[in-house]
């Protein structure tokens, strides 16, 4: 039996919630990812974690995993259609995200090239 939910945006976050999840779909929003692409871009996050992350994403039929089946490894990951329906609301997070930070003089630390926008 499917669990219960008593409101869309409980479910919501149980699908994208944590602290790793939407920012690994914010990075895919912007396209194809290798590995180590998205590890450089979040340099918080271990490796362990960043793994545990992308498997639960992809058993969530949110992203996609290719592996190029190369010496040395070339997997890429990419949205699916069903992720690629959160780039709203990702946007919706970024903006409100560098608004905040405008008003409360908090950094961001965005990546030079390819940073997570429109």
């Amino acid at each position: 039996m499917p669990k219960r939910y008593h409101c869309p945006v409980e479910f919501a976050v149980d699908v994208i919630g944590g602290r790793w999840r939407p920012v690994i779909l914010a990075h895919l929003k912007e396209g194809v990812h290798r590995y180590g692409e998205l590890r450089r871009r979040m340099p918080g996050v271990s490796e362990k974690m960043l793994t545990q992350r992308l498997r639960e994403l992809e058993a969530d039929g949110l992203i996609l995993r290719h592996d190029r089946e190369t010496n040395p490894p070339h997997v890429e990951y990419r949205l699916t259609e069903e992720g690629l329906s959160l780039a709203p609301v990702l946007q919706a997070l970024y903006d409100w995200g560098t608004a905040r930070a405008a008003r409360t003089g908090a950094t961001i630390d965005e990546p030079a090239a390819g940073a997570v926008s429109r």
